[in-house]
């Protein structure tokens, strides 16, 4: 029997399962324009994966590389993809580029772009036209529908035996840059009338635009057409084949103006009217490239919006990122971008210029690629043994995770059932992870701990006249959910319950007097 991966609640968690069982997407996706070349994959992609411990890889598909004429369809690029994807072990997660990739209409075909007549595009209030067809041009919303329904189809009679494609991203990064809204003639003839049925009725809001949504009107109107054009293309894909289907988004950042990110995208003030609008689509997934990447994993995970990061910087500290997403929101996915610059030597590495960062609002430190490769590798093997006793102990108290959130974060307390457990965080280093880890409880005085750049302080509960101390600290690894000691720390070496770069698990063993 056929087993089609799926979203199901576990106890209450949202959790990927591939061929019946749950599954951590442990991944990495690769460049842009990687995957226009089966050839390339195989000698700069492939190789560079070697030893990151990744079971998937992210990967552009190209409207205009599979239907270069109109009706005319092309799956060479796709099957060849999978069928590499098999080899290396690895699974895939597809990014549809379709009629939107970065808030442009760059990778729709040439017989689509040529035809501005009857693809129109966005305009801004002066009648510039931008190089983004508008979400109201329904002919081409329901070009891709049809094209993305192919797709879907194609997979499936290709690889439902297998499941080596377990999800799909619907088109990357919508909305409209330069402007907040769509001035062309027919966006401007729907703005000034009374908002649609359905929506009133998914918001419990009336009127015209302005009325209903005030200052937001014109985000909130692209917000509309948007998640209206991608409900279509991901229903249409998933009558054909229902693999879990998700968006992700640019990032609202300053100077926090619709426009200045993509107005219309599913950032987080216009999540209601993306999750009300779009039941095909299961979450929204941010890219993440700002420094406070643990403030936007809460801002994106919630009980209706199950944690996928299909793009995170890429340097060191992304391992810690990787393991608190995963112990803490119990991400489907984790996946830092431009994965394969990891096995690169430096001089490959492709580094943004300048004025890029300065245009995307980057950081710049999340280029530094000093010791990513080896501190991603460990962690998501961590990740990967330790699965079986996260999915016994996530959702309980008996098991909490912790990250140092920015520079001046100095530590965590947290609190179970007969101890409490001060974590304290090493400074940052250049090259290094933060400091990030998984606490469990295993029983009554018995705990085990995996993480990094920390030590530890156990404390008894308020009130209680007593001291703890250590019966037994062993020093190991966890394999398939099953601790594995390889040493007993004693004297001395039992104040040195340290975790430097490389993670580091231990096991301890409490007594009171």
């Amino acid at each position: 029997m056929k087993h089609i991966p799926e979203i199901r609640m576990d106890r209450g968690i949202p959790t990927l399962y591939v061929n019946k069982k749950p599954f951590l997407a442990l991944g990495g996706e690769v460049h842009n324009s990687s995957a226009e070349s089966l050839d390339y994959m195989e000698k700069e992609v492939w190789p560079n994966l070697i030893e990151l411990h990744m079971n998937t890889l992210l990967v552009p598909l190209y409207w205009n590389r599979i239907e270069p004429e109109e009706g005319v369809f092309d799956f060479s690029l796709l099957d060849g993809l999978i069928q590499q994807a098999e080899k290396h072990a690895m699974h895939l997660i597809f990014l549809w580029f379709g009629l939107w990739k970065n808030a442009e209409s760059m990778y729709v075909p040439g017989w689509m772009k040529c035809d501005t007549m009857t693809y129109f595009r966005a305009e801004k209030v002066n009648g510039e036209k931008l190089n983004t067809i508008s979400p109201l041009c329904e002919k081409a919303v329901e070009k891709d529908a049809y094209a993305f329904s192919q797709v879907m189809a194609h997979i499936r009679q290709f690889d439902e035996e297998q499941s080596v494609v377990i999800m799909m991203q619907v088109e990357n990064e919508i909305g409209l840059l330069g402007t907040p809204c769509d001035y062309s003639a027919a966006a401007r003839n729907v703005f000034e009338k009374a908002i649609p049925q359905d929506l009133t009725e998914g918001l419990g809001v009336s009127g015209k635009w302005k009325e209903a949504f005030g200052d937001d009107a014109e985000e909130a109107f692209m917000a509309y057409h948007f998640v209206k054009a991608v409900e279509k293309i991901a229903a249409a894909g998933r009558r054909e084949y229902p693999l879990p289907c998700f968006v992700n988004v640019w990032l609202k950042q300053f100077p926090w103006y619709a426009g200045s990110y993509p107005s219309g995208g599913a950032v987080k003030e216009m999540h209601q009217i993306w999750k009300t609008m779009a039941p095909s689509v299961f979450t929204i997934a941010p890219d993440i490239y700002v420094p406070g990447v643990a403030q936007v994993m809460e801002e994106y995970s919630y009980i209706e919006n199950p944690l996928i990061i299909p793009e995170v910087r890429k340097d060191a500290v992304t391992a810690s990122y990787a393991l608190y997403a995963c112990m803490k929101y119990h991400a489907i996915c984790y996946s830092p971008f431009g994965i394969e610059e990891l096995g690169q030597t430096a001089d490959k590495t492709k580094t943004p210029t300048q004025e890029m960062i300065e245009t995307l609002k980057l950081d710049p430190l999340s280029f530094d690629l000093t010791g990513s490769r080896e501190s991603l590798g460990a962690v998501y093997r961590l990740i990967e043994q330790m699965k079986p006793l996260y999915l016994d102990y996530r959702g309980s108290s008996h098991m909490k995770s912790y990250l140092q959130k920015f520079d001046a974060d100095q530590g965590s307390f947290l609190r179970f059932t007969d101890y409490d457990i001060e974590v304290i965080y090493l400074p940052k280093a250049k090259g290094c992870p933060a400091a990030s880890g998984v606490i469990f409880e295993l029983e009554e005085n018995i705990f085990l701990l995996a993480g990094m750049m920390s030590r530890f302080v156990f404390h008894t509960k308020p009130g209680k006249n007593v001291k703890v101390d250590f019966l037994k600290i062993e020093n190991g690894e966890i394999t398939d959910g099953e601790w594995s000691p390889y040493q007993e720390m004693n004297g001395d070496e039992k104040m040195a319950m340290i975790m430097f770069e490389k993670p580091v698990c231990y096991r301890v063993e409490l007594f009171t007097y």
